[in-house]
């Protein structure tokens, strides 16, 4: 995933951009930029590995010698950017949010037309910011070179390039991620989060629809293209990704979570002593859950965020796994001979979830019922960098279902998707069984689409239902 801010002020940006960028930290944890501009220095640029240690610690220095009235900063979790480009549309800064599915048929493209190579990242990958830029640079101007690479790639494509004149904004061709424009004074900003800009001193002023592209400058924001009609925007935002204080498209994300809790409760039959949410991401949609039944929200165990604030480092999933359970610490006067309702965001691989429920057992829990507040992941998603996960088949319903295909039954993934069909209900069964919950109940996907509450058709879902 990652996230980015953008600054366009008549007087110095950089300590908005320091901040604003800073607050995306939760969406990205490998590399970090900021690249600025100012008439008397020109472009100026850092980047950091943010792996084992905060934004705001790497960057500290860079903020007290940076200078600039337009600036651009990104948090990411893969590439390192923003990257320097000069081409024939002069030198500019590139940013970007999303996913390339057809790099090797894009490349083959851009050689055959001369382009004569590419850097390749430790990886062996191509920067796949590096390849946007080389789309928009086959164009005769910067605008049809963006309106050319949201055409030709398949995925996402969000992104932001700064020149001299001005920054230009384009959300993806279905929005599947948000921009958030805001303002003060002298001053214009865009955002991935849409908080972010708000104890700056902004105030919002709109998101940019689907496809839209803007040029920011600091006396305000003109739109070049205008929106298409068809938004995608992407349903685990709200579930999962975004920060409790976001909203998109003018919803809050922590009141859809509440939400989402409140309708997950009413089709429950279980009565625990507790309900609790998995920290941080699945107390919201406990809140909701508690608020709604009835049942006293409690946090049996403590999240220890002093040393460990980020939730996604290190970066191999094994530590990833360690890290996950040394942070948590059990309460266990609220544990000892109880029943426990415990609320995720999701279940991916279940690694992480079933150890939590180990160690409830372990600290002396009666029974522990778990309830993801969103239906099972079916499908990895195609349009967005949500994981590392090279195949499907770390997801855990991928999983339980190649044994069942095994056991001779032919597998017709529409029918995992339906609740209401007895394929479904034997594998959230087994999925229960081999986690060790006392019981497991998975939201609907029409309960969570309710909790959202924009029309259904604006909203990608493929990774439960595989709709495109």
């Amino acid at each position: 995933m990652g996230g980015f801010f953008a600054v366009a002020a008549k007087e110095d940006c950089v300590f908005d951009l320091f901040f604003g960028t800073d607050y995306h930290s939760h969406l990205g944890t490998r590399r970090a930029g900021m690249a600025v501009y100012s008439r008397e220095k020109g472009y100026d640029r850092a980047i950091h590995n943010i792996e084992n240690a905060p934004f705001r610690t790497k960057f500290d220095k860079d903020v007290n010698q940076m200078q600039g009235n337009l600036g651009i900063g990104c948090i990411s979790d893969y590439e390192p950017q923003p990257l320097m480009v000069r081409s024939h549309h002069g030198t500019y800064a590139i940013t970007t949010v999303g996913k390339i599915n057809n790099t090797e048929q894009i490349l083959k493209e851009i050689f055959s037309k001369g382009n004569p190579h590419f850097l390749e990242m430790s990886g062996g990958d191509i920067n796949p910011t590096e390849l946007v830029a080389s789309i928009v640079n086959q164009k005769e101007n910067i605008v049809e070179g963006i309106q050319y690479a949201q055409e030709i790639i398949d995925g996402s494509m969000t992104l932001m390039i700064m020149t001299p004149k001005g920054i230009y904004a384009a959300r993806d061709r279905l929005g599947r991620t948000p921009v958030a424009i805001g303002k003060k004074d002298g001053a214009y900003c865009a955002a991935f989060e849409s908080f972010a800009y708000l104890n700056l001193g902004y105030t919002p002023v709109r998101e940019l629809g689907p496809g839209e592209i803007v040029v920011i400058e600091p006396e305000g924001v003109h739109t070049l293209v205008n929106p298409g009609k068809d938004m995608k925007i992407c349903t685990f935002l709200w579930v999962y990704y975004g920060y409790p204080s976001s909203s998109y498209e003018g919803i809050s994300v922590e009141k859809m979570r509440y939400n989402c809790g409140a309708l997950l409760s009413k089709r429950d039959n279980v009565q625990p002593d507790i309900v609790a949410g998995v920290p941080d991401s699945g107390t919201a949609h406990a809140i909701g859950y508690a608020n709604a039944s009835g049942i006293p929200f409690s946090r049996p165990f403590i999240k220890y965020t002093p040393t460990w604030p980020r939730s996604f480092m290190p970066t191999i999933q094994t530590q990833r796994n360690l890290i996950a359970k040394m942070k948590l610490i059990p309460v266990h006067d609220l544990i000892q001979d109880k029943s426990l309702l415990l609320i995720d965001d999701s279940i991916v691989r279940g690694t992480q979830l079933r150890e939590t429920t180990e160690f409830l057992y372990q600290s002396g829990a009666k029974e522990v019922h778990i309830r993801p507040a969103c239906p099972p992941l079916l499908y990895g998603c195609k349009y967005l960098n949500f994981s590392r996960s090279s195949s499907e088949m770390d997801l855990i319903t991928r999983r339980v279902l190649k044994e069942i295909e095994q056991e001779g039954r032919k597998i017709d993934l529409k029918d995992y998707v339906d609740p209401d069909t007895p394929e479904y209900e034997d594998m959230v069964n087994r999925i229960g069984k081999q986690l060790n919950f006392t019981s497991l109940r998975f939201n609907r996907l029409d309960d969570m689409i309710e909790a959202v509450g924009i029309d259904r058709d604006k909203l990608c879902t493929y990774c439960w239902d595989g709709r495109e």
